[in-house]
């Protein structure tokens, strides 16, 4: 019998080792899952069966939204506004809501058969748009690591942000995973301060100039590439890293100084779908794969007549980072409907293919594009410095901010000519309905 276990022991560590390095082919991520609603999504998840699986914030919704109110003593709309649309709620109210989020069946599936990590966001922050300034911060940072069953000694629970880093894989097959927090230190919107802080910045330098891995996956719970707000404005404005240029401008020129190679951004928090790129700043295409809408999405709050109107506004509005293809399901390439994001990393193929997907709450692909290994590491001339290339309009190369203003604003000169069209058809009726009246009681007069 001894020399028997003599013999397995060597045969079971080899293995043991050889489970632990397998690579990961198979990851699969999202944002914004409201607790209180269904979440036949997971369906389509486990379906997918991810080894990895990456919450990008919103992972419950912890705050308390208040009714939409114009009148009345608390009116939470409109420049007369005098009461905050959210609050944050107590710890307990958190706790239950992170209870009830973790004992969904179709979670707690993934739970037993994927890793789970990942970051927050406003959301579950605690309080709608909140950065530094949010008082509840550290209170909340250990309710969302119990959420995620981050380990009692776990540095997550000792450091001032839930960002982390992680590899998988064997040698030259190794998949790096960054989480960031845009929100612990984010300064305030509108003042281009900064989204991670000073201590987050070293520590992500030292991520990115650390141990190579053939891919670096870097979650943000903002968008990282597009920023919609700039073609958007001023009728709505979305958070993104476009809102703080300086910050961004300082992400791509810490990976171009890093020489990270292998570089996908992932990202969520707008309620849709998207996958977008930009070919100018690392010397090599950086995709920025957006999941947005576990539960809560876009066209959820839209009657269902209406939502072609909305993907027909997704068109118009112009977007240069867009991947535009024929994986889309809609022209607008956007997706505002339930979905979750997935990445497929096929190792044995020649060069290695990694495909980068937008699913539906059926699993199927909506958005969707592949990207070569090798495509992701850089050559030739750098676009944006090349002088060829110097005041000219690209695809995936010109920021949204820089486009013209009449391509820039044409979606809200649409909206206000519309309603201003829709104004005066109105005012028109009622003027011709007040002449009307005159003339007829004119008439029972002289009757």
């Amino acid at each position: 019998m001894k020399r028997l276990w003599f013999w397995l022991f060597p045969l079971l560590f080899t293995t043991a080792i050889a489970a632990e390095e397998s690579p990961i082919t198979r990851i699969a991520f999202g944002s914004c899952a409201n607790q209180s609603a269904p979440q036949p999504i997971w369906d389509a998840i486990n379906k997918f069966d991810p080894q990895l699986f990456i919450w990008l914030g919103d992972n419950i919704y912890g705050d308390i939204r208040r009714p939409l109110k114009v009148i009345g003593k608390e009116r939470t709309f409109g420049p007369w506004r005098n009461t905050p649309r959210f609050v944050p709620s107590s710890e307990e109210e958190m706790k239950l809501r992170y209870a009830k989020a973790k004992s969904n069946p179709g979670y707690s599936r993934l739970q037993r058969n994927a890793k789970v990590i990942g970051t927050w966001d406003d959301h579950d922050y605690g309080l709608n748009d909140a950065g530094k300034e949010f008082d509840r911060k550290v209170l909340n940072q250990k309710l969302m690591l119990d959420f995620l069953n981050e380990p009692l000694d776990s540095p997550r629970r000792k450091q001032a942000g839930v960002y982390a880093s992680y590899t998988y894989g064997p040698p030259n097959r190794k998949v790096k995973v960054i989480v960031l927090d845009t929100r612990y230190h984010r300064d305030p919107l509108r003042s281009d301060g900064s989204i991670l802080g000073d201590t987050q910045w070293g520590w992500l330098e030292k991520e990115l100039r650390g141990p190579r891995s053939e891919i670096t996956i870097i979650g943000s719970s903002v968008q990282v590439i597009s920023n919609l707000s700039a073609t958007t404005g001023p009728l709505f404005y979305l958070e993104s890293w476009g809102r703080f240029p300086k910050e961004r401008k300082r992400l791509f020129q810490l990976i171009s100084d890093t020489k990270r190679n292998g570089v996908i951004f992932i990202s969520g928090d707008v309620h849709f779908g998207e996958i977008t790129r930009y070919d100018c700043s690392v010397g090599y295409p950086l995709y920025d794969v957006t999941s947005s809408g576990l539960v809560q999405y876009v066209e959820k709050v839209i009657p269902r007549p209406l939502r072609s109107m909305v993907r027909l506004l997704f068109w118009y509005t112009p977007s240069t980072m867009r991947v535009i293809n024929e994986n889309c399901k809609f022209k607008s390439c956007t997706y505002g409907q339930q979905n979750f994001g997935a990445i497929s990393i096929d190792w044995n193929a020649k060069p290695v293919t990694i495909r980068l997907e937008i699913r539906n709450v059926n699993g199927d692909t909506v958005l969707g594009t592949n990207v070569l290994l090798s495509e992701l590491q850089p050559r030739g001339s750098n676009p944006l410095t090349d002088p060829t290339t110097k005041g000219k309009s690209q695809r995936h190369c010109t920021l949204e901010i820089d486009l013209p203003g009449t391509t820039r604003y044409r979606l809200a000169v649409l909206i206000y000519f519309t309603i201003a069209v829709l104004a005066m058809a109105l005012l028109g009726l009622i003027i011709g309905a007040v002449l009307t009246i005159t003339a007829c009681v004119h008439k029972c007069k002289v009757d």
